[in-house]
């Protein structure tokens, strides 16, 4: 009797404990960071603010080079999610067992143009046949080949025989953001972007855009960090939705997957 009556008494305090052990996985709220590849910039700042209020689940996001941004994981920045601008930079931190193999995806697909400051284009062919290096004086914009719009701007250019002629007018920024704003400002009188950036600004025109068999498939890898928190396979599956992919191809990017 005495047995019966204590375990009356202790289970409320039973089920209290089990109740807070049932609500541990709320922890797979907790917020989450992303890191993404500038070209990506605006379209995944307006899916971390829809998916924050959809999910209720902040994300924090991180945008700079591909590159830059691989190597900070590679030094431990607590990056859950890397949304790459090329396979390469993905691939290195695969071989660093920075990432979940089975997470990763290639996401997005893109184009890369030649522009000019608004106002200043001119006419371009971008075939062999075209001399470019003689048709604008001065310097001309990108990145150079460690981040990927370098990589595949000297792609294009070798493969047209330019490249010999234009490597040292190369003025080199840090990341594709940063090329597109020098065109803006004059500072370039041509420079190489991802087909999405040029878009985003009317202060460039698109002067052509670079045949695909010139350079190799722009693609956008992402993947989950190792070590990234329960939530963020969530928000990496949101980025694979129907609603997620209206709004990737509402800004210029193909959606794979």
């Amino acid at each position: 009797m005495f047995h019966q009556t204590t375990m009356l008494r202790w289970l409320p305090i039973g089920l209290l404990a089990l109740a807070a052990v049932l609500t541990i996985p709320a922890k797979a709220g907790e917020p989450i960071t992303v890191f993404g590849a500038a070209s990506a910039t605006n379209v995944l700042q307006d899916l971390a603010a829809r998916y924050e209020k959809e999910k209720g689940i902040k994300v924090t996001t991180s945008f700079a080079a591909s590159s830059a941004l691989a190597k900070q994981i590679e030094q431990g920045a607590p990056a859950d999610v890397f949304v790459s601008a090329d396979l390469k930079w993905m691939d290195y931190l695969d071989g660093k067992d920075k990432i979940i193999k089975a997470s990763r995806r290639n996401l997005l697909g893109n184009r890369i143009v030649l522009i000019a400051p608004k106002g200043q284009a001119f006419p371009v062919k971008l075939e062999k046949s075209f001399d470019l290096p003689s048709a604008f004086q001065g310097r001309w914009c990108s990145c150079d080949s460690s981040v990927p719009i370098g990589q595949y701007s000297q792609q294009a250019l070798m493969a047209l025989g330019w490249w010999a002629a234009l490597e040292s007018r190369l003025a080199a920024a840090p990341d594709v953001r940063s090329a597109l704003a020098f065109v803006e400002r004059g500072e370039c009188a041509i420079g190489i972007v991802f087909e999405t950036d040029a878009k985003l600004s009317d202060k460039v025109e698109v002067l052509g855009v670079f045949p695909a068999d010139t350079h190799a498939p722009v693609l956008y890898p992402i993947a989950l960090m190792q070590g990234a928190k329960p939530a963020a396979q969530g928000f990496l599956d949101y980025l694979r939705t129907p609603a997620a992919a209206k709004l990737f191809r509402q800004h210029g990017f193909t959606a794979l997957d």
